[in-house]
């Protein structure tokens, strides 16, 4: 695994006109799993961050499989990324903290979109990493395996997170339990899970979360504008 610094750079052509930041069309299709320090199901789902976490803080890592996606000409599907994100109180107060892993499948092209994308440079559904990240710890290739087995998720990105949730069970067992018609930003709907393994070992984090609060969201993200 090769730690990369995220560069500020375009993937454009040299001979290809300047393009202002956040001016490229993209749009990513998929799924996305995450699993937090909170005790219970992420309040900030249906307080919309204006409940603190259960634990006062949020630490937490995610895995997003990209089934189809672009950015401008470049092609994104089928590739993973994995997330850290460190919360030190309400979300919208901001002071986040984030770190990102791209899939080591992705070129070169791929790559720097990537980063536009989950730094919120690209604008669009991710562009709040822009306003509320303070501090971007980093970007790492990566190999990253998203696994879905029955209703069980996995991410493993090298030795750096070992994850796996799966949906609460309800009475009728065939049915998950979902929060619908909310306003988060991920998504409008939000499958309640819990991580069976949630360990983080990654830019001098060491984080066990096993048993806490997961999530599994369908997500159809973009930006700037696209026509849908």
């Amino acid at each position: 695994m090769t730690k990369i610094a995220a560069p500020a750079v375009s993937n454009r052509h040299p001979d290809a006109r300047p393009q202002a930041a956040g001016t490229t069309p993209w749009a990513i299709k998929g799924e996305l799993i995450l699993n937090c320090n909170c005790t219970v199901f992420c309040p900030c789902v249906v307080s919309l961050g204006k409940h603190a976490p259960t634990e006062g803080y949020c630490q937490a890592w995610s895995g997003i499989r990209i089934d189809s996606g672009h950015y401008g000409d470049t092609d994104l599907s089928g590739l993973n990324v994995g997330l850290l994100l460190e919360i030190p109180g309400l979300m919208a107060r901001g002071n986040w903290k984030a770190a990102a892993f791209i899939d080591d499948r992705a070129d070169q092209n791929a790559y720097l979109a990537l980063i536009e994308i989950f730094s919120g440079r690209a604008k669009g559904t991710t562009g709040l990493f822009k306003l509320l990240v303070s501090e971007f710890l980093g970007a790492e290739r990566a190999a990253i395996t998203y696994e879905t087995e029955g209703k069980t998720r996995r991410l493993m990105v090298g030795k750096k997170i070992q994850g796996e949730v799966v949906p609460v069970q309800g009475k009728d067992p065939d049915r998950d339990i979902v929060a619908t018609n909310t306003e988060y930003w991920m998504g409008s709907d939000i499958t309640v899970a819990t991580a069976n393994k949630g360990r983080v070992r990654a830019f001098g984090r060491v984080w066990d979360f096993d048993g806490r609060s997961a999530e599994i969201c369908q997500i159809d993200w973009s930006g700037p504008e696209v026509a849908r």
